[in-house]
């Protein structure tokens, strides 16, 4: 461990000196500079700025819905102290999402006896169970292994399981 007062070449800073002031630009960006727009871009944006507001209030769902970007969802209120308006327009939201059923569960229907340990170990890498509680898990098959997730996400599970020795199926 070193002390600076120790060395040789240190100088102590003058208490009556003012601090150094850095000039830092207006804005920083990490990345560096940008090349200007193209004309196409500019053009547009000219294209956006004259259009009355009502218009330009219509631009960004349009947008979003064109690239297919995933709308914002309206965060549950339930139990803070806000007024039950926003709760309840924020669970009628989600309701209708529901509706379209973007989750899944998957299901262990049934499994090769020889074949236990390793569904045993399949299951504990996609779960966040350890060995006694997955072991309980497999042995009451039929069952849920997993819930609420993706369709991709379901598929890659149930192609292991059914690497190992068992038989999966996916549920909506």
């Amino acid at each position: 461990f070193q002390s600076r007062s120790f060395q040789p070449d240190f100088v102590p800073r003058d208490p009556n000196a003012k601090p150094k002031r850095y000039k830092y630009p207006a804005f920083y960006d990490p990345y560096g500079p940008r090349p200007p727009p193209s004309d196409k871009i500019i053009q547009l944006a000219e294209k956006i700025a004259a259009l009355p507001l009502e218009e330009r209030y219509q631009i960004q769902p349009a947008l979003a819905e064109r690239t297919r970007h995933p709308r914002m969802q309206q965060i549950s209120v339930e139990g803070i102290g806000m007024s039950s308006q926003g709760g309840t327009a924020g669970a009628t939201k989600t309701e209708e999402k529901k509706a379209e059923k973007t989750a899944f569960d998957v299901k262990l229907e049934k499994f090769d006896t020889a074949a236990k340990i390793k569904i045993i170990k399949e299951v504990r890498t996609f779960t966040s169970l350890g060995l006694k509680e997955a072991k309980e898990l497999v042995e009451k098959a039929p069952v849920v292994l997993k819930q609420g997730i993706t369709k991709e996400e379901a598929n890659g599970i149930i192609e292991k399981l059914k690497a190992v020795g068992g038989t999966a199926v996916m549920e909506r």
